[in-house]
């Protein structure tokens, strides 16, 4: 009884290891799930909001001819920078930050609370610097407010560089005329910010260059926008298919919890067994729980190596953790019997019964747990269940079957045995009788194609007898020849 209540016990506690690590696997597949699913709605909210910013520029700029011809591509700015500004925070699953303030006011744009005015101008060589001091003169507190200014991005890598340029490094590297920035350019940026009213930090670069807000040109800039944003999407699904990866730390923390909780197991199955013996604790002797710790400390390194083969087999191989769990247990029982077997405790025929037998047991014990957790989905409490449910229904079929019933089934497998032997001894046989065949037949042919022409002649008259060609149609002579190619 004691031992059925261990075996009851012991595969109730690998099952529920099993159930664990399948738990841990599918909290990663879930949270995967979840985050396509989220990138889903990210990259669909990230791409309406640059076709809603094309939608507006066509029909409110455009159609409109606002701005006119010198002025449009301002306004273009302005749409392409809310729409792509927020359809980048959207792409990460974020706000949107921006807002088209649209009535022609100090402020053009609003980005968390902060007031941005935009300044696209390229006409008097000034890098749009021109057009901030015409509307700090109209608004001479607005960067005081907290406003910002914010330029085309070339416009602003070019005025960064050249404010941080020296004079003496100026004078000597800029040119005094021709294509890029002059020193013409550099002692016009110095003095605007010398005057003292706005300093670097109060510029920012646009998303866009100038040239990307053109007439003409946007349509290609937003499509460009759309392909990064796809991108970046791809990139953000990557990332969240690496992470949801079988880790090593993960593994050692399964490989820890099941070597601790088949090493707990042990321990309190040992204790209790003593116990059974009728002693109280107090009168375990030094012999007594160095045979617990054994017991123990062997069932903590079986623990380990479970949940590390468990965790291998259910991530790396297509094994459900039930049958990795019977996998690693049967593989267990089967190395003690082959054990048995070296030392002479048991025969030949003794280790394939108890092989099979643990076999059949460990099949009801995946069986039983798979369906339990698919009747009950609650992690390990589900497999715990199935797995108790289906070794009682097991043991209860295997105990009630009468002698005689015990018996037939005993001299079937005789039977069968018997049945085996002789068949193999017929394979064996047939195999022997086919070899010569093809022996005969593999000579037969090397001689019909042999390169001597009289063995290949003869060979070839022997082998259309072989395959029951009329002997009178066989050209085994040379009046045979002759009659066949001359008459």
């Amino acid at each position: 009884m004691m031992n059925d209540f261990t075996k009851f016990i012991k595969s109730n506690q690998e099952q529920a290891v099993a159930s664990w690590v399948n738990y841990l696997n599918q909290v990663r597949i879930d949270q995967l799930l979840s985050s396509f699913r989220e990138q889903d709605e990210n990259l669909l909210n990230a791409l309406s909001s640059v076709d809603d910013a094309v939608k507006r520029i066509d029909l409110e700029v455009v159609t409109s001819n606002r701005g006119g011809q010198h002025g449009m591509h301002g306004f273009i700015a302005e749409l392409a920078e809310v729409g792509i500004g927020n359809a980048r925070k959207h792409i990460l699953g974020q706000d949107p930050v921006y807002q088209w303030v649209n009535d022609n006011g100090p402020v053009d744009l609003v980005r968390g609370g902060v007031d941005i005015q935009q300044k696209f101008v390229a006409s008097g060589g000034r890098f749009s610097l021109g057009a901030i001091t015409e509307h700090l003169e109209k608004y001479p507190d607005y960067v005081k407010n907290g406003g910002k200014y914010q330029i085309p991005r070339d416009h602003f890598e070019v005025v960064k560089r050249l404010y941080s340029m020296p004079p003496e490094e100026a004078g000597k590297f800029l040119s005094r005329s021709g294509d890029g920035p002059s020193f013409t350019d550099w002692r016009w940026i110095d003095a605007f910010f010398r005057q003292g009213s706005i300093d670097l930090e109060s510029l920012e670069p646009s998303t866009l260059e100038y040239r990307q807000v053109q007439r003409g040109v946007y349509e290609s800039t937003m499509a460009d926008e759309e392909n990064s944003l796809r991108s970046t999407d791809r990139s953000l699904r990557d990332n969240a298919y690496r992470e949801s990866l079988p880790t090593l730390r993960e593994g050692a923390s399964a490989t820890l919890t099941a070597a601790a909780v088949e090493g707990g197991t042990a321990f309190v199955l040992a204790v209790v067994a003593k116990k059974r013996e009728g002693k109280s604790l107090r009168e375990f002797s030094q012999q007594d729980w160095i045979d617990i710790a054994g017991e123990t400390g062997l069932s903590f390194g079986k623990g380990g190596i479970r949940g590390s083969s468990i965790y291998a087999l259910t991530n790396f191989t297509a094994t459900s953790a039930a049958a990795a769990s019977s996998i690693v247990t049967a593989s267990f029982g089967i190395a003690e019997q082959a054990n048995k077997l070296r030392r002479g405790e048991i025969d030949e025929l003794e280790f394939i019964e108890n092989a099979e037998l643990l076999s059949l047991e460990a099949a009801v014990s995946a069986l039983s747990s798979f369906v339990g957790q698919a009747v009950i989905p609650v992690p390990v409490l589900g497999a715990v269940i199935g797995n108790t449910v289906g070794a009682i229904m097991y043991r209860t079929v295997a105990s009630s079957l009468s002698k005689r019933e015990t018996e037939l089934i005993e001299r079937y497998l005789d039977e069968q045995h018997v049945l085996d032997e002789h068949l193999a001894a017929e394979h064996q046989d047939l195999i022997q009788k086919l070899d010569e065949g093809m022996s005969d037949y593999v000579g037969l042919l090397e001689r019909a194609f042999s390169p001597d022409m009289q063995i290949a002649l003869l060979g070839s008259a022997e082998l259309a007898r072989q395959l029951g060609v009329p002997a009178e149609e066989i050209l085994d002579s040379e009046e045979k020849i002759h009659a066949y190619f001359l008459d």
